[in-house]
């Protein structure tokens, strides 16, 4: 049975974030790191075109342990020997490291992720299932509403925010305001339907 994982989100804009590995499953890191804005350096001895073409920096040679100095996080994604070696340095220096495809070597888990509008959701199989995660993740982006409804739903929670602010409403009985309030939001909308269906008629 693997440990229970405590989920979280990182803000790595404007950080330092290491990526040991220049291959395609290395390269696959990448672009999301950059969409959060982390400073991210690559350093392996081969690099594929894919990472190149990256933008990132780029430090042509095999990983040493003084690459870490300075790092916020990072993504080893090399062969097992190289992956003991990160993980063996970075837990010296209190470093989380997602080691790619490598549960034995890693202290993080990067999940399947799910963006639409503000919503961000990520699921983790502990490393043991990276395919199920993924099966997971295609469920979880059909089920959400498009973007639109969730900037609906947005607004409607930045108003109440305000208003909970201003009368005091305990947090208790935040969740089942909200929800009536959206409840509410499709209830007019069905009406404006029902009006529209019977000027048909």
């Amino acid at each position: 049975m693997p440990d229970t994982l405590f989920p979280t989100f990182l803000k790595l804009a404007g950080l330092p974030v290491l990526v040991v590995g220049g291959g395609p499953v290395a390269a696959g890191k990448l672009e999301a790191l950059s969409q959060a804005g982390a400073r991210v350096t690559v350093v392996a001895p081969d690099i594929c075109g894919a990472v190149t073409r990256s933008g990132v920096d780029i430090c042509q040679r095999p990983f040493v342990e003084a690459d870490l100095d300075g790092v916020w996080f990072v993504v080893s994604a090399a062969t097992p020997e190289v992956n003991r070696a990160v993980a063996a340095a970075a837990r010296d220096r209190r470093l989380f490291v997602n080691a790619v495809d490598d549960p034995p070597n890693a202290t993080a888990y990067l999940g399947g992720v799910v963006r639409r509008s503000s919503v961000t959701l990520a699921v983790s199989t502990s490393g043991r299932a990276p395919a199920l995660a993924g099966l997971l993740r295609e469920a979880l982006e059909g089920a959400l509403p498009a973007e639109a409804e969730l900037e609906a739903w947005f607004t409607t929670a930045d108003a109440l925010k305000a208003e909970w602010r201003s009368t005091g409403i305990p947090m208790a009985n935040r969740r089942p305001h909200l929800a009536e309030a959206l409840v509410r939001r499709y209830c007019g909308t069905l009406a404006c339907c029902r009006e529209a269906g019977r000027g048909r008629e």
